[in-house]
């Protein structure tokens, strides 16, 4: 009996959902109010540019091709993009979440795997918000990441926390990567001063 007492409790592998029952409940009514033919549609090309973050990975590249000037600048950019979906896959696999899976939730498009948390998409689109919108002078982020993170509520493939803790993801890499970069291009800087 004392044996039994002492053993500690098991950890769960995959931990479901903070909140199932509100999170699919705002998911029925998302998909309720926006899931029609021409919506799904758009919320399906959608998920296709974001997949593995391609679609903003190549625009990081046409950015670099066509504004020589800065092009270390959009190279960094692009790979901090890169960075930032690469973070979201690593969380992905530590916290195991599985995507919704609830008759009350129509899922309306394939995924490479079945983990949900982060919303890898809401991490990617995130951080080329904030790090391309940076370059270009133009507030991406207001413009892009609510439909990306709509889109995947849509298709009922993550909870609307996956996308919350997606964009945050994508925000803190983004803003980690654009201080990094700022702090090289000082050093570059100092380092010509010094060399004249």
């Amino acid at each position: 009996m004392a044996e039994l007492l002492e053993r500690p409790a098991p950890i769960p592998v995959a931990p479901p959902p903070p909140m199932p029952g509100v999170e699919i409940r705002l998911l029925e009514g998302v998909q309720g109010a926006l899931a029609a033919a021409p919506v799904v549609r758009v919320a399906r090309g959608m998920s296709l540019f974001g997949e593995h973050a391609a679609g903003w990975l190549a625009l990081g590249a046409i950015g670099a091709a066509l504004d020589r000037g800065r092009r270390g600048e959009w190279v960094a950019a692009t790979a901090t993009v890169a960075l930032a979906h690469g973070a979201s896959i690593a969380v992905k696999r530590v916290v195991r979440r599985p995507r919704p899976d609830d008759p009350r939730v129509r899922v309306l498009a394939g995924t490479p795997s079945r983990l949900s948390f982060p919303s890898a998409h809401a991490t990617s689109t995130t951080a080329a918000a904030v790090l391309f919108g940076g370059l270009t002078r133009v507030p991406l982020a207001a413009v892009l990441v609510p439909p990306m993170a709509l889109s995947r509520l849509v298709l009922g493939v993550h909870y609307p926390s996956d996308v919350i803790a997606g964009a945050a993801l994508g925000a803190l890499v983004a803003t980690a990567g654009r201080r990094v970069s700022a702090a090289a291009r000082r050093v570059r800087g100092a380092s010509r001063k010094g060399n004249r």
